[in-house]
């Protein structure tokens, strides 16, 4: 027992000593060291919140970006000095004659068919006339006779007032005689005039050509009846066309009338030829309105030299009318339709506002402005409908024409 009570002089003296007490630096680094740790947190703090802030305040600022529509903007177009209307125009040859034949029988050759362009005075096509030429060679015998029985009647006529001189003959067989002359001379005059008649019947044998021009149809072949009409309504064998130089017939509104002057010029657009135009003249009018449609009939000539038009076609006539003022043009996709009128939206300031105006003529893809719009107004294109005056807008850069 006195054993495990023993404890060594060393051991005893350790347990017995103290902890020497620390300096006051070491205190002080350790509150330093703190103190560095907590404002190293406060700053990561300060930090995640003035970066979430920030994050905030920009979308913020993005999404009220985003929520201002952009649009596309033109400025109206000043249009020049000069009014242009378009109407509807009818195409025909300058010259267009159907041709018929003057004497009866059968085709026997035709020299041309439709798309052909001919001269005047080129054969159209041959006609054989039987029953013309046994008419003329029955009145050409007819004639001979005359002409032998005037000659008898020429010589008594003579021999009877030779006669009467020696009161051989009375004055009243002499008479009778020299009428007999005379009735044999107007005998033989009407056969010469028939068979003239019938030689000429016989020349319609060969049609022509009566002009330069284009054959646009053929209404017969070799070995058709032809029949010159004399008992009933001719056919027509060939149709031809001058087109060298076309006409064309506008009806111009009594209102342009004054203005639709002889010499001035147009233009002719066809669906066709797109982006083409071909200039005509006005050539004349009918000088007097049509009571029934209130318009002047107008004639325009245009040079056809290539025979690219074609008569009977439908044309777009721009005629140019002075004007005094130079009118203003928007695109049709600016235009809104509200219950209190036609408006157009123009961006002034960054907001929008819907400008009343009032339109004028319909040009398909522009209306022109009378009044309430200026040339520098910025208009927005294809305007949502959900647009209202005071919202602000943003014009989309490089979009003003």
């Amino acid at each position: 027992m006195l054993d495990n009570t023993l404890v060594e002089p060393e051991q005893a003296e350790s347990k017995q000593t103290p902890p020497p007490p620390r300096s006051s630096g070491f205190r002080f680094v350790m509150f330093l060291v703190f103190a560095l740790a907590a404002c190293a947190l406060a700053f990561l703090i300060y930090n995640g919140i003035t970066a979430r802030v920030r994050a905030e305040s920009t979308l913020k600022q993005e999404t009220g970006q985003m929520a201002i529509p952009t649009v596309s903007i033109v400025h109206p177009k000043l249009s020049d000095a000069a009014e242009e209307i378009v109407l509807p125009g009818n195409i025909q040859a300058f010259t267009d004659s159907p041709i018929y034949a003057r004497t009866n029988g059968y085709l026997k050759k035709w020299y041309v068919d439709i798309g052909a362009r001919v001269k005047a005075g080129q054969p159209l096509a041959d006609i054989e006339t039987p029953e013309i030429d046994q008419q003329l060679q029955q009145v050409r015998a007819d004639l001979a006779t005359a002409k032998a029985n005037l000659a008898l009647a020429q010589s008594t006529a003579t021999r009877y007032q030779f006669l009467l001189k020696t009161d051989s003959v009375s004055q009243q067989e002499t008479d009778d005689k020299i009428g007999d002359l005379n009735a044999k001379k107007a005998i033989v005059d009407s056969a010469e005039a028939t068979v003239r008649r019938l030689e000429q019947t016989q020349g319609f044998q060969k049609l022509y050509a009566p002009f330069d021009g284009v054959i646009t149809a053929r209404n017969t072949d070799i070995g058709a009846l032809i029949d010159s009409g004399a008992n009933s309504p001719g056919k027509e064998l060939f149709h031809e066309a001058s087109t060298g130089t076309l006409r064309v017939f506008v009806n111009v509104p009594q209102v342009y009338s004054h203005a639709a002057r002889v010499g001035s010029t147009a233009d002719l657009t066809f669906n066709e030829f797109p982006g083409r135009r071909f200039r005509g003249t006005l050539s004349r009018t009918t000088e007097a309105i049509d009571p029934a449609s209130r318009t002047l009939l107008t004639e325009i000539e245009v040079n056809n030299a290539t025979g690219e038009l074609f008569p009977g076609a439908y044309t777009s006539v721009h005629l140019k009318l002075p004007s005094k003022v130079r009118a203003l043009t928007v695109p049709v996709n600016t235009l809104l339709f509200r219950s209190e009128g036609l408006r157009v939206a123009v961006v002034r300031n960054g907001h929008a506002q819907l400008v009343p105006f009032t339109m004028g003529r319909d040009f398909g893809s522009e209306v022109e402005v009378v009044n309430g719009l200026h040339p520098a107004d910025a208009v927005i294109v294809n305007p949502a409908d959900s647009l209202t005056t005071g919202m602000e807008v943003h014009a989309a850069s490089g979009g003003a024409e």
